[in-house]
């Protein structure tokens, strides 16, 4: 986990381009030159560049951060502070509770314990899913439906929108293979590569508009009919 990801120097963002390319990470230290494994998860964190995103703005502009290694991440949320009353009482009470009772309020369900949930992963991580050759022409299928859609109406490329590189292809992939995981199984099947693709249509959601997501669920003739009234 990396917290304040913005404001990485720039010789650990260089380091951490091996590590999430290569999953191996290089040292020269003290007379000694070699390569280790660092096959592991990242996630981070990071502050708008302008204090608040700004969903008019590309992502890489409004994140500040290279596109290169944006694109080396699976999924990309965009949490934006919409002012809401409910929620914003709901929190301050929250706050409020915890700061004058020093413990967080009594909760309505039993959550899981952090023993089960180490048990549940490590039970998981034994699971090596694999791929059948039935889901190659689909999982295809999908990933060029995801770069049709970072285009606009004209067929060019829409700056507002993330676009979907060759790197998500593999994590189409991945994401699918960890969902199976979950299921404690070995075989992938399509409606883990469905829910793989609907994490992604999440994820470029969250950097667009309103208007835009609603725009991109349009027919044809509902389009033209818009711009004939426009």
């Amino acid at each position: 986990c990396i917290d304040e990801f913005d404001k990485m120097e720039e010789s650990d963002r260089t380091a951490i381009h091996e590590v999430m390319e290569q999953q191996t990470i290089s040292i020269a230290k003290a007379g000694i030159t070699t390569t280790l494994n660092a096959r592991t998860s990242i996630l981070a964190a990071a502050n708008p560049a302008f204090g608040r995103y700004d969903k008019k703005r590309s992502p890489e502009i409004n994140i500040n951060l290279p596109a290169a290694l944006l694109s080396r991440f699976d999924l990309l949320f965009v949490l934006v502070d919409t002012p809401n009353l409910d929620n914003d009482i709901a929190l301050a009470r929250h706050i409020a509770f915890v700061h004058q009772n020093l413990k967080h309020p009594e909760l309505d369900f039993e959550p899981f314990s952090s023993d089960l949930l180490r048990a549940y992963i490590a039970e998981a991580r034994t699971y090596e899913p694999v791929i059948p050759s039935t889901l190659a022409d689909y999982i295809v299928g999908c990933y060029v439906s995801m770069r049709k859609q970072s285009l606009d109406e004209n067929g060019q490329y829409d700056s507002k929108k993330i676009v979907g590189t060759p790197r998500a292809l593999l994590s189409i992939l991945r994401l699918a293979q960890a969902l199976a995981r979950i299921r404690f199984s070995n075989v992938v099947n399509q409606s883990d590569v469905a829910e793989a693709m609907r994490l992604m249509k999440e994820a470029k959601h969250s950097t667009l508009q309103r208007e835009d997501i609603e725009r991109e669920y349009e027919d044809e003739i509902s389009r033209i009919f818009g711009a004939v009234r426009e």
